[in-house]
């Protein structure tokens, strides 16, 4: 079973988005500011992780930074996926080292099929 680590603040996007992963079979371990995701993402050891940008206690910006710089996760795919999709928040979240970007609202069909490509 594939897992992932969703880190995302918003109580709403983030239940759907759980609980639709989930039907397709895929753990998730939801964490609701930076700090947590940053945790999450170390003991689980996810394949992929979902990031918010806009997040309480450490920005998606600096989690993305931290995570892509540490030995032990560094090679985890990173999808964001914001409202913050100005070319210029997609330029800085590529280079704190995101692999894709999506923006927020996004259309939950095409976000399953991006997330099981990056899963595979």
């Amino acid at each position: 079973m594939k897992k992932i680590v969703l880190i995302e603040d918003s109580k709403v996007l983030g239940t759907a988005l759980a609980g639709a992963l989930k039907v397709e079979g895929i753990e998730v371990h939801w964490a609701q500011n930076g700090v947590e995701g940053v945790s999450f993402a170390k003991s689980e050891k996810p394949d992929l992780i979902l990031l918010d940008l806009m997040l309480p206690k450490l920005s998606g910006f600096d989690v993305c930074k931290l995570l892509k710089t540490d030995n032990d996760t560094w090679r985890i795919p990173v999808i964001v996926m914001s409202t913050l999709s100005d070319p210029e928040s997609q330029e800085r979240a590529k280079a704190a080292g995101a692999d894709y970007f999506i923006p927020k609202p996004y259309d939950l069909t095409d976000t399953l099929a991006e997330i099981k490509k990056h899963l595979k």
